[in-house]
Parts: C-alpha cells; sequence; structure tokens
C-alpha cells in the first residue's frame, strides 16, 4: 500500500508530479490553519509545506504515522523542530538554490530606495509628471558607499558580490568571522554589530531568523544608524521590530527601507503603507520560475528520500 503524502499549499507542479509517482498525493490548495491541520494530518506518513504552514507540536502530535517534513523555504522557524525531534520525524529545507533569487530582491529594494523609483512610479501614475526638475526625487548615490550586511552566510555574500559592480566596501556582522581569503574575495570587513549600524550607507539583512537575531533591529538600533542609511530586509520579518521601524522613518532618523519580509506576515503594520520612504513587496524574495520549481523538486526529492527510509539531500534534523 502506497505511502500518503500531504501538500499543503499551491507550488510548482514538479512536486507534485514527482511525488504521485511513488506516493498518494493529497494536494491541498488554500491556506491550513494549525487547527485544519490537527484535523487533515492523521493519514499522512509525509508532509510537504511552506513558511505560512504552523507545524507545531499539537500538529506532529496529530500524525501518528509522520515520518518526515519537507519544508519548501531555507527557513524552518515554522516547524517544533524539538518535538520532530522527539518524534524521530525528519526536517528538510531547501536551501542553495534560491540564494541568487533573493540577493537580487535585495538589491532591487536597496536601488527602489536609494533612486525613490515607487514614489517617481506613483508620481507618474497619478498624472503629476508635468516634466523633469533639477530638484525632484533626489536619491542618494551608490558608487563608494558602504554596504552593510547583517549575516553574511550564502545570501549575504551574494548580496556583497552584487556590491563590486558599484565599487562599494563591504562590511558584515555575524556570529563567526569569516576567513582571511573569504573576506579579500567580497571585499569585505568583519566589524562588531554597533560598527555595522553607524558606517553603513545601506544595511541589508540577511540573516536567519534565530533566539538571537529576533527583533535584533528596533528603536535602539535604527537611532545608531545615520539618517541617510537604507534599511533593508529581504530575510525574515521578525528580525526587525516593524513599529520601531515605522517611527524610524517617520521621524528621519534612518533615510528609507525596503521590506520583503514583515514581523507579522501576511499582516503589516497600517504606518508602513503610508509612508512614501518605504519599499513593500510581498515576500517574492524567490519568485522566479526557475527559482521556485527548483526549490519545489529539492523539496519533494527530499520527502521521497525520507519516506524509502533513506536520508535527505538536505535534512535540518539529524
Amino acid at each position: 500500500m502506497k505511502k500518503q503524502v500531504l501538500i499543503t499549499n499551491r507550488l510548482p507542479e514538479a512536486a507534485y508530479q514527482l511525488l504521485s509517482k511513488h506516493f498518494h498525493v493529497t494536494y491541498n490548495k488554500t491556506q491550513l490553519t494549525e487547527a485544519q491541520l490537527v484535523a487533515k494530518v492523521k493519514p499522512f506518513h509525509g508532509i510537504l509545506c511552506t513558511l505560512a504552514d504552523p507545524i507545531s507540536a499539537q500538529v506532529l502530535a496529530a500524525a501518528p504515522l509522520l515520518e518526515c517534513v519537507a519544508n519548501f523555504a531555507v527557513g524552518f522557524n515554522n516547524i517544533d523542530l524539538k518535538a520532530a525531534k522527539e518524534r524521530k520525524i525528519w526536517v528538510t529545507n531547501t536551501p542553495d538554490v534560491l540564494t541568487e533569487a533573493t540577493a537580487d530582491i535585495a538589491w532591487a529594494l536597496l536601488l527602489s530606495c536609494a533612486r525613490r523609483l515607487p514614489e517617481g512610479e506613483k508620481m507618474i501614475r497619478r498624472g503629476q509628471f508635468k516634466g523633469g526638475g533639477a530638484l525632484m526625487l533626489l536619491g542618494q548615490d551608490l558608487v563608494g558607499k558602504t554596504l552593510g550586511i547583517y549575516g553574511f552566510g550564502r545570501i549575504g555574500k551574494a548580496v556583497a558580490r552584487r556590491g563590486k559592480g558599484w565599487d562599494m566596501p563591504v562590511i558584515y556582522h555575524q556570529r563567526h568571522r569569516e576567513s582571511a581569503k573569504v573576506e579579500k574575495h567580497y571585499n569585505a570587513r568583519y566589524v562588531s554589530f554597533e560598527t555595522l549600524l553607524k558606517n553603513s550607507d545601506y544595511l541589508s539583512v540577511n540573516s536567519p531568523l534565530t533566539p538571537e537575531t529576533k527583533l535584533r533591529f528596533t528603536s535602539r538600533e535604527f537611532a545608531k544608524m545615520k539618517p541617510t542609511a537604507v534599511f533593508v530586509n529581504a530575510a525574515r520579518g521578525a528580525i526587525h521590530c516593524e513599529a520601531d521601524l515605522v517611527r524610524a522613518l517617520k521621524n528621519r532618523q534612518i533615510a528609507s527601507a525596503g521590506l520583503d519580509v514583515y514581523e507579522f506576515e501576511p499582516k503589516i503594520d497600517s504606518g508602513l503603507l503610508s509612508l512614501p520612504n518605504c519599499t513593500l513587496l510581498p515576500h517574492i524574495g524567490s519568485a522566479t520560475i526557475g527559482t521556485r520549481t527548483q526549490m519545489a523538486v529539492l523539496a519533494a526529492q527530499n520527502l521521497e528520500l525520507a519516506l524509502r527510509g533513506r536520508r535527505p539531500k538536505t535534512p535540518v534534523t539529524p
């Protein structure tokens, strides 16, 4: 008898095609709440889910047959890892394949903020453009400016690599310092968190969400940044305090911000919506056809391997 797999939400068709060759697949196409998941998961041996799915201890406890939870994401803060380990359930993610696409979005936000692109587009659409002016929508330069990176992993390094085109010196902060060889390759210098705040002209958040990084950027941190600084977060929304960021932008403690992620996603602080100096995207960091397809295939492969009693390609839990 075939094992049963639940795909919790709409994904690239490649995931369903791969899994349906070997398992009985239930393909859910609407967002499920925690209570709905608890009521649904009992017969399943494997779950392929997204960051929006709360795979809590209660959900795991309601699935006595469960062997693997394959997350369609790099992050896995939506899954109770402790409960999964206690139940000896594999948890997997999809690293590497979305590095370049996410770095592209971080830079898209950075450029949009620097040159005030959303404001210019709104001006055009509202019929307010009456010809160019010497003082209209003055933005900020990029060449030679300091690019600060919080979290110098794969995506942080990819963001730094893109800075070479603008001759931007890179400073970074994370728990450990990279080797001299890596720093030379990326024209990067390790600095304290305080120095990162004080010296960055553009600060890109690219770290995972952990107890250490949660709410790392609050009013205290924004107050230490340059009034001309641009803050970009394409990593995890809960790394910054959204209400504090609204105040920092309103009070011009920093010049602007670009966000692809939100503290209480999908809810967004209403203050952000009315700010002209904030570029907002709907969590599309990895949203290219190629990247999302690769993510779907990797997640499905992880699930297939685990349900066949083999080690998944990219496990989170041992």
